[in-house]
């Protein structure tokens, strides 16, 4: 039988529902050094893809970091009154950006509009790795993370004191649906969880020190994964209004290699959120309400 299955290419871009763009602009321009490379409004086709109409004709900023490598973050504005927390609900909860030397990040992030919550510290399943975690000005939670050669994980270095994207987390409440759906959708390499102690995860929701969350990965190209968390009960769901974003990280965009001669993406993939504009975009809800925007390319290289 022919696998209709894609494969995931990397991670292109990272969309945030957020109240100030203007801070945002602010704290990841002189903090970060990231740069704008747009500015403007949500066309409805965009926001009709993502099946939040209400976020048509919103301002938007586009930034990218110092690399060479092109993985912009969107921040486009919300309105949404209701404070929303990192690491506490379903969806898409932290940004993971490669850096040249996060101690020497760490100095930099006091007394800006970034709040440390963690780190630099090793990580617990790879030793080599050092990591450090802050919460953002939107309250968006962004894992800075040096990985040298040899740490365990092929994610290639920084080619910047702030580098690119190189792993988005999603979390819910059956880490075994979520594994499931994009083994089902695509043909990478998806790790079984493990489980592992995530200290912030704990410490946002008041859960025992030692509390353990099922943490899977999807391997994607070009030194990219897609971290994927298996929450407690006690998380539930993200408040979000009608017809509008999630707040926070609401999308992640990623290459996925255009199927061939007979490939019928609705007999593999889960309903898409919405009819696409054109047929090299589409978007994906995932098992733990994640949207997903899948740019059909061509592409073996970064």
């Amino acid at each position: 039988m022919t696998d209709l299955r894609r494969r995931l290419g990397g991670i292109r871009a990272v969309t945030y529902s957020v109240p100030d763009i203007a801070a945002m602009e602010s704290a990841y321009g002189e903090v970060l050094g990231y740069a704008v490379i747009d500015r403007g409004r949500v066309a409805p086709e965009r926001a009709a893809l993502w099946q939040a109409p209400e976020a048509a004709g919103r301002r938007y900023v586009s930034m990218i970091s110092a690399s060479d490598e092109i993985v912009p973050l969107h921040f486009v504005e919300t309105l949404h009154v209701e404070p929303w927390h990192a690491l506490t609900t379903h969806g898409w909860n932290a940004t993971e950006i490669i850096v040249e030397d996060v101690n020497k990040l760490a100095e930099r992030i006091e007394g800006s509009p970034f709040r440390r919550i963690g780190g630099p510290r090793p990580l617990t399943n790879y030793p080599k790795i050092s990591a450090m975690q802050v919460i953002g000005p939107a309250g968006e939670c962004v894992y800075l993370t040096h990985a040298p050669p040899g740490c365990g994980m092929e994610l290639g270095p920084a080619r910047a004191f702030v580098g690119r994207v190189f792993s988005v987390v999603a979390g819910g409440p059956d880490i075994a649906a979520m594994n499931q759906a994009y083994a089902r959708a695509f043909t990478n390499t998806v790790r079984p969880p493990k489980p592992t102690p995530i200290g912030i995860i704990n410490e946002a929701n008041g859960l025992p020190a030692d509390h353990k969350t099922d943490l899977g990965l999807v391997e994607l190209e070009w030194g990219t994964v897609l971290e994927l968390d298996g929450y407690a009960e006690a998380m539930g769901p993200r408040a979000t209004r009608a017809g509008d974003l999630p707040p926070g990280m609401a999308v992640v965009t990623l290459d996925v290699r255009a199927g061939g001669d007979g490939y019928d993406p609705d007999a593999v993939l889960p309903p898409r959120l919405s009819e696409a504009p054109d047929d090299r975009l589409q978007a994906w809800l995932g098992a733990a309400g994640e949207r997903i925007e899948l740019l059909a390319t061509d592409r073996s290289a970064a």
